[in-house]
């Protein structure tokens, strides 16, 4: 299983953590916000929004707060709030390299809360570009693998561009070039294929691997980041072993 494909477990095992807290509408709504700015308002033609008002739909989200999202993304809203989509650098403990994405309309209390957190928990703040020279931004979707044809959707992603397909059994991973992203898009639109992840990532080029223990220790430090309100996602640089996958879940 690749790297991506166990942070992606990870991932679906804390959604109903996520729910509980309350956190996945702000995290949707934003979603949505930033889908309809940089995409335009019309799901047909955006496809990133379609798939946010989507993951909105399956959490329950009442219609008129997806719809209320939608406008706000258009600048149809003058509700006085502004999202911006913002990024920070820094690492964890064990000198792991973190790219913190977060969405926000006060960007001084977002960097504030996740310099104290990263602080608090023995991570460390870095300066602009410290940290995101060690990635490579990549267009990334993941299909649930259930009822699909691996070699089907292989040639499909290969034919449009993507640069590595591959399956752990529960999903199938597409990474591509940035560039690629709408062209996949409609691709898979087309073959009636739906996502049930669909965005830009930001992927190490170089993991590191740690010990069973030091690797825990990580990914309870990104949890607490990603508990944050205006964090959207945070990558790093961890690789995580079988032995680790398998202490995790046993957790």
């Amino acid at each position: 299983m690749s790297g991506h494909s166990k942070w992606a477990t990870i991932k679906r095992k804390k959604g109903a953590a996520d729910a509980k807290r309350g956190a996945v509408f702000t995290r949707l709504t934003r979603e949505i916000v930033m889908a309809a700015r940089e995409g335009g308002v019309d799901p047909d033609t955006n496809f990133r929004l379609r798939l946010a008002i989507d993951k909105a739909r399956s959490q329950n989200m009442p219609k008129e707060n997806i719809e209320r999202a939608v406008k706000r993304g258009g600048g149809e809203s003058k509700d006085g709030e502004v999202y911006e989509q913002v990024f920070y650098e820094g690492y964890a403990p064990n000198a792991i390299a973190l790219v913190i994405e977060c969405v926000t309309e006060n960007r001084n209390r977002t960097v504030a809360e996740v310099r104290h957190t990263l602080t608090r928990l023995g991570g460390t703040m870095g300066a602009g570009g410290s940290v995101a020279w060690q990635f490579n931004r990549a267009a990334y979707f993941s299909i649930p693998a259930k009822g699909q044809d691996f070699d089907k959707i292989f040639e499909l992603a290969v034919d449009g561009g993507a640069d590595d397909v591959v399956s752990d059994g529960e999903s199938i991973e597409i990474i591509a070039p940035v560039e690629s992203f709408k062209l996949l898009s409609d691709r898979l639109r087309a073959a009636g294929i739906q996502p049930e992840d669909a965005e830009l990532r930001m992927f190490p080029i170089e993991e590191k691997e740690l010990s069973v223990e030091d690797t825990l220790q990580v990914i309870r430090f990104i949890e607490a980041l990603e508990e944050l309100e205006d964090v959207q996602n945070v990558f790093s640089n961890l690789k995580i072993s079988d032995e680790a996958m398998k202490a995790m879940e046993s957790e």
